[in-house]
């Protein structure tokens, strides 16, 4: 009922002549997340569920168009994000793998006048362009703030960093070392880097428990971190003894959870990031202005909640 009377909104506010545009010549859109992963699959499955709803509701078609890097390289992502706008889309939609390196690409669509929208990221400084994603210093925070209480606010803590250049990731781990230096008796002793990969954070966090036998607990910045996290826990047979709180919603981090490897989650809800984003980038071809910021909120999710 909400979505339907925000879309009523929306279509009142839509100026006469871009709303009686031909319904019957599709948009589209060419989705670009940081890198073929379950993670970006569920915001896909969002993604669509709006188009489908802007079809039902307008009549409008819109076409989806999913390109994801085979890894997370910032070269590779320009390169399909110049590449799609070689097709003159109707909107990009795109996950920042490197605020500073995606500039230049960022930078051509703008003169080429296609509408972009980001999410699961932030724009470049001094771009003018739609955010749709949860509150990353928040997530971070949920996630140490609950690790802290578990760890009964002291002990060697370790973080998973995700992709370094990534802005949504580095954020996360900022606000997550703010939290711990909090407290005196926490002292972070080990930072991974996963490069949103499960294996190479698998990899990465058995490394450190064996240099660190007496870590107490873990969080990450990424939806990968913690499941590579957990296995290692669990390959370890410390589940139990290394406490971990996750990130995000991947079928492998909530069996995690219901296994007693990982206490809890903070979800940022990818379906919702996927659904949003389109209506923003559909907004933006109609011509209409569009928010500075999305929230799409956190989920808690815990072995209690599942």
């Amino acid at each position: 009922m909400k979505k339907a009377l925000f879309l009523g909104a929306l279509l009142a506010a839509t100026p006469l002549t871009a709303q009686a545009a031909d319904s019957s010549t599709p948009l589209r859109f060419v989705l670009i997340p940081k890198v073929v992963h379950p993670w970006f699959d569920k915001l896909n499955t969002g993604a669509h569920a709006a188009a489908d709803m802007i079809a039902k509701t307008t009549g409008q078609k819109i076409e989806i168009e999913y390109r994801a890097p085979q890894t997370a390289d910032v070269s590779s992502q320009n390169d399909i994000i110049e590449r799609a706008i070689a097709t003159h889309p109707d909107g990009l939609i795109l996950d920042l793998l490197d605020e500073k390196g995606n500039r230049a690409t960022m930078d051509e669509a703008i003169e080429q006048k296609i509408p972009m929208t980001v999410f699961d990221s932030l724009p470049p400084e001094g771009m003018n362009i739609t955010a749709v994603g949860a509150d990353f210093c928040e997530q971070g925070t949920i996630a140490a703030e609950r690790l802290a209480t578990l760890i009964g606010k002291k002990g060697e803590v370790a973080i998973m960093m995700g992709v370094p250049t990534a802005p949504n990731h580095t954020l996360r781990a900022e606000c997550e070392k703010k939290v711990f230096a909090k407290y005196p008796d926490i002292k972070v002793v080990a930072t991974g880097i996963d490069n949103d990969s499960i294996e190479t954070g698998q990899k990465q966090a058995s490394a450190i428990m064996q240099a660190h036998p007496n870590l107490a607990g873990w969080v990450a910045c990424d939806a990968s971190g913690p499941v590579g996290i957990g296995q290692a826990i669990r390959e370890s047979g410390k589940a139990g003894k290394v406490q971990e709180v996750g990130l995000d919603n991947l079928n492998d981090m909530l069996q995690l959870i219901k296994d007693g490897v990982a206490e809890s989650t903070a979800s940022s809800r990818p379906e919702m990031q996927g659904y949003w984003a389109v209506v923003s980038a559909w907004q933006s071809a109609m011509g209409q202005k569009t928010p500075k910021y999305i929230d799409t909120g956190i989920d808690v999710i815990t072995k209690k909640s599942l």
